[in-house]
């Protein structure tokens, strides 16, 4: 806890998620922010940040399978959280989802105990993203298609449990039975759809039902067509959803990046990172399958993607060169639209949000300092 500490970082420019302040300075008290102040009224104890840097909120990545070499589906341990956080610190994420990838029922059970234990001594774990195993034969991207399942009245009793922190679960909806997004819904999950053949019918009934995002938009999803418009119509003319968006240059092209973009719901970043994020091999398991860094992708032997080679930074960096975006506007794809998704008070620099804060580089997008909960980490 850092509740007796109060101190101030001052930047010649602070993006809060809204409004970029000239000259001023953020003041936290303990985990929290107080106030963001012209930077010749702070009255604390004050860190300057170097001339032209940014100070923004930290980055939330809602899918991160692995990073510094360690994939979660290999060791849903508290041990192994800590290392993924480790790993992407470095790059501006200040809050994140262990991503478990289809698996058995106790590769389930191991990671949400693994994510209750880390939670108590890793600020920056803000829950668990399930994709899978409930998901579309006909979609599996790199999962198992022998994992791939129909959920059991068990699996409902696990998911609606008692737990710490937020939970997304990555279905598809035309796999599940009659109520079961209900009452995932009822039990505050945030259920996305992913990997799914559903139709653009079978998508707005499962809006009705208590779906509201979209786990990285166009991939392993029914394809837009003219006279079927599947899940992308669906995320992309609904107000009320969040979609997310691999914005690596290889996942989806630019140009379709930038219709989602458009759309009426709310576009997030995500990485949906592999091992190698952070680490310093370039190959690794997923199940049965070798996945290597190629040409900067994660791809299995026959060339099919598994995952990304991304960070929060570079994927912010992207949205600049690639689609155009100020850095205000790809900022808040990192940041404010991922934490609003989950309800979560982070991912803004406003009174009573959590002090996770990122210095940057504003014209290479490098992060240069960053802050969890009010704490300077060491290895950003």
């Amino acid at each position: 806890m850092n509740a007796s500490v109060q101190f101030a970082v001052a930047a010649d420019c602070i993006f809060d998620g809204e409004t970029l302040h000239r000259h001023a300075a953020v003041v936290v008290d303990g985990e929290r922010i107080a106030q963001i102040v012209p930077r010749a009224e702070v009255g604390v104890p004050c860190t300057a940040l170097p001339d032209g840097a940014w100070l923004a909120p930290g980055f939330v990545d809602l899918q991160v399978n692995g990073g510094g070499d360690v994939l979660f589906n290999d060791a849903p341990t508290a041990e192994s959280i800590a290392a993924i956080a480790a790993a992407h610190r470095r790059f501006g994420t200040t809050g994140f989802l262990p991503t478990l990838i289809t698996d058995r029922p106790e590769k389930t059970t191991a990671a949400i105990a693994a994510v209750k234990e880390a939670m108590r001594r890793e600020p920056a774990v803000l829950g668990l993203h399930l994709e899978g195993p409930f998901l579309s034969p006909g979609r599996p991207g790199v999962h198992d298609p022998a994992l791939i399942r129909a959920p059991t009245p068990a699996d409902l009793e696990v998911l609606t449990a008692p737990r710490q922190g937020a939970l997304v679960v990555t279905l598809a909806p035309e796999q599940v039975p009659a109520g079961f997004i209900e009452r995932l819904a009822a039990a505050d999950i945030r259920v996305c759809l992913g990997h799914s053949m559903a139709t653009y019918a079978q998508t707005r009934a499962a809006l009705a039902a208590g779906l509201t995002g979209f786990t990285h938009l166009f991939n392993a999803m029914r394809p837009l067509e003219s006279r079927e418009g599947g899940p992308t119509a669906a995320a992309l003319e609904t107000p009320a959803c969040w979609y997310g968006l691999i914005v690596d240059g290889v996942h989806v092209d630019p140009a379709m990046l930038r219709l989602a973009l458009r759309g009426l719901g709310h576009p997030m970043l995500v990485t949906d990172a592999m091992p190698p994020v952070g680490g310093s091999r370039k190959t690794f398991r997923l199940h049965d399958k070798e996945i290597s860094v190629r040409d900067g992708r994660c791809v299995t032997q026959d060339g099919t993607l598994a995952g990304a080679f991304l960070d929060m930074a570079t994927a912010v960096r992207n949205c600049v060169r690639l689609l155009g975006l100020s850095l205000p506007q790809a900022l808040r794809l990192a940041s404010v639209n991922p934490a609003a998704f989950l309800g979560l008070e982070v991912g803004r620099l406003a009174p009573g949000y959590r002090a996770d804060m990122v210095a940057l580089d504003p014209e290479q997008v490098a992060t240069q300092r960053t802050w969890i909960a009010g704490v300077e980490t060491s290895d950003a």
